[in-house]
């Protein structure tokens, strides 16, 4: 009993840790510390000085072709400082039910998907992952904030870890409208 107090505790610590600096609206997503699909931690604070496509991502859903366009974007813009994140969610009519490693099977053989995927997470709802109640936030991003309305939302993050632009799931990845923005954050 006395070591599940102990972990209990610990984990309560890190996640105010985590969720504190977003209540309070100093966080940036290089605040967070994230799982990969393969089970690493990932500091995003790796990625400072880089743009961030962030996407919520599922294998079974309508929407799920855009793996290609975010590929495709993610080729034509690593050399010039975007990144591209996928975080698989299962929040919406159960379209990404698979495991991390069955997902990172199927981006892979079905998409060549070589941009980075994370740990499957919640992005709505009482569990949603502290990332997402960052950019989900109207608070912190009364422009681009508010809940995750289906898979693949895309949010922009600048150089500097802020919100730049959101996108909905119709927004193709590859379309004008995305690669413009993208390109004047990678210009700033």
């Amino acid at each position: 009993m006395r070591n599940f107090r102990n972990f209990v505790a610990a984990t309560a610590g890190l996640f105010l840790a985590v969720l504190v600096p977003v209540i309070a609206g100093s966080a940036t997503v290089y605040d967070f510390t994230v799982q990969d699909i393969d089970g690493n931690q990932v500091e995003l604070s790796k990625f400072k000085g880089k743009v961030l496509l962030i996407v919520n991502t599922a294998s079974r859903c309508g929407y799920t072709p855009q793996y290609e366009g975010l590929q495709q974007l993610y080729s034509n813009y690593k050399d010039k400082g975007l990144v591209v994140l996928g975080f698989p969610a299962n929040n919406f009519k159960g379209q990404e039910p698979g495991t991390d490693q069955e997902i990172k099977e199927f981006c892979t053989a079905r998409y060549n998907v070589s941009f980075p995927m994370f740990s499957k997470i919640s992005v709505a709802g009482a569990d949603k992952h502290p990332l997402y109640e960052l950019l989900t936030n109207k608070e912190k991003n009364p422009q681009f904030g508010g809940e995750i309305t289906w898979n693949f939302n895309k949010f922009l993050i600048g150089k500097d870890g802020e919100v730049l632009a959101r996108f909905e799931s119709k927004d193709d990845p590859a379309g004008a409208e995305i690669r413009t923005a993208v390109d004047h954050a990678i210009g700033q």
